[in-house]
Formats: C-alpha cells, structure tokens, sequence
C-alpha cells in the first residue's frame, strides 16, 4: 500500500485506494465481468442509437427530442466513469484506483449525476409548454432557450462537483485505504477518513437535498399543470395523446429518482454502504441502460423512425434545428 507523509496529521496518507467491489467471491468476478459488460454495451448502442437517430431524422428536430440527445450523451458518460474501472477490477487481482483518479471519478459522478436531474426537469418544462401553452411554444421553447435549458445543467453540476470534490481533498486517510464498493463514493469514503467529516458531511446532505428536491419540484409543479390541462380536454382521444407524450418522460423520472432517493438521503454507515451497493447498480447501469427503450418503446415518431431505418426506407440527413412543434 503506497502512503505519503502527512505533517498536517502527522501521520500517513493514502496515494491510492483499494476498491472491493459487488462481491469477494472470486468465483463470481467472471460472471459478473460478462453480465456487466453486456450491459454496458447494450448502454452505449442504446444511446448511441437514439442519439444518431434523432440525428438523421427530420420530424424528430424539435426541443423534446433536442433535450433527449442531451440525456443519451449524459447516460453514456455516467456510465463510462464507472464501468470501464469496474470490468478491469472483475479480472484485476489488485483493484486499485490512484488518489487523481479518485478524484477525478467523483467529480465527473457529481457532474453528471446533477446534470439528469436538471436535464429531466428541463423536459417536464418542455412538456408543460407543449401542452398548456401551445399556442406560444414556438417562442418559449425558441433555440436559445432550449441551448440555455441545456447548458445550465452543465455548468451548475460542474460548480458543484468542484466543491464536492474539493471538500474531499482536504480529508486525510491515515488508517485504511479500502473501500467498500465499486465506484469512488463519498459514504463508503468517510467511513475511512481519520479528519473531521462533519463540514463534508453537511455538504453532501444539503447538496444532495437541495438539488433532488429542487429538480424533483420543476417536475412535480410541471406535471400537476399538465394533468390540470389534460382533465379539461374533452376528447378522451386528445386526453390519451396528450398523457402518452409524457409517459416515458414519467417513467424515467419514477426509476430515476426513487433509487436517488434511496442511495443519497441516508447516513454513511456500514449497513447503508452495503444497501447502497444494490441501489448503486440501478442507478448506474441499469437506469442508463433502459432510458432509451423506455423512450423508443412508448414513443410513436421514434418507433416510426425505427421502422425506417429496419426496412431501409432512406433517411434524409438535414442540419439539426430546433423547430417548435405543436400539440
């Protein structure tokens, strides 16, 4: 084990941890490196499927489906960050990740991490616009707004990945640099660290508050508007139009949060550790994994363009443009 002297603690300092992963079980490391690698694979031609068919399909250039590449993009990289790591440890005898990368895994997990939740809120705003304001749809959902509603989520999880992240740095690790899990997660970490973890702690509780509750309530406040709106449509055909355009959306969002819920808002202990490795797994691979089934599968204009593409009808390839679309 690799330590560096630390004076401030006066003691020694891990340069690198050791992760454990899902099992120690050595017999079940190959299982678990083929159904891992199976699913990451179906993760990237999932959403890189949906993002280049988006890409080259005309009637699917509008803000909806704008907002969805976006969260292809954001599924796919999630899921990088922990994967590649994960496969190499199934057959690695030492699994091990140096102190930068570390650092690096929890900064872009941060990022990420809030860049969905806020990705997911700016498509319930695009869904509340397109059906109680059709009228206006056109200029609230403009381009501008929509690259807005895009970069925003990047920019304020960048902001707070650097925090996180920075706050991790002045932790000191004098005693162990074994880690119980998979990935580089803050709970498993604190229950390491030889300093003082009450101002991470705090952080990672009003972090963590602020933003699922914050984003969960665009979405909430969206949907009661478009149900409200939904109710008032006399024709039961218009009703189920209308409900089916948010049904993925509604779907990902349920998966999605319930598993935040349940692996972010509890304390860093050892039976929360373990619990969190099973929620862990659905948050990170099986949730990116289904995105886009769930998206094509419950959506009529991506199924359409799907069984284009299966019965070679051709494709015209135009530049990307976000038009308004009306309901």
């Amino acid at each position: 084990m690799r330590r560096k002297i630390d004076p401030q603690h006066n003691g020694t300092e891990a340069t690198e941890f050791i992760l454990l992963g899902l099992t120690s079980q050595p017999e079940l490391q190959p299982i678990l490196f083929t159904v891992f690698l199976l699913i990451y694979l179906i993760t990237l031609t999932g959403n890189f499927g949906m993002i280049f068919l988006i890409r080259f399909t005309p009637r699917l250039q509008t803000p909806m489906y704008f907002f969805l590449t976006h969260l292809a993009c954001v599924d796919i990289f999630y899921s990088t960050n922990v994967s590649p790591q994960m496969l190499v440890n199934f057959l690695s005898e030492k699994k091990s990740i140096s102190y930068a990368g570390y650092l690096i895994q929890c900064f872009v997990f941060v990022t990420l991490l809030l860049t969905e939740y806020y990705m997911l809120g700016a498509m319930a705003y695009d869904r509340y616009v397109a059906i109680c304001d059709p009228l206006r749809y056109s200029s609230k959902m403009s381009r501008p707004v929509c690259f807005c509603l895009v970069t925003l989520p990047y920019l304020w999880g960048s902001a707070v990945g650097t925090m996180q992240v920075t706050l991790t740095s002045r932790l000191s690790f004098c005693d162990s640099n074994t880690i119980n899990h998979f990935y580089c997660a803050d709970p498993a970490l604190l229950m390491l660290t030889c300093s003082d973890t009450s101002v991470k702690q705090t952080a990672l509780f009003v972090s963590a508050g602020i933003n699922l509750t914050s984003s969960l309530l665009i979405i909430l406040t969206s949907y009661v508007f478009i149900f409200t709106t939904i109710a008032k449509i006399r024709s039961s055909e218009g009703q189920r139009r209308a409900i089916s355009t948010c049904g993925s959306h509604l779907t990902a969002v349920s998966m999605f949060y319930g598993s935040l819920f349940c692996m972010y808002l509890r304390p860093a202990n050892k039976q929360s550790v373990e619990q969190g490795k099973v929620v862990a797994v659905f948050c990170i691979f099986v949730s990116p994994m289904l995105n886009p089934f769930i998206y094509s599968l419950r959506n009529k204009d991506v199924k359409q363009a799907l069984r284009g593409v299966f019965v070679r009808n051709p494709i015209k390839i135009e530049k990307t443009s976000i038009p308004a679309v009306s309901h």
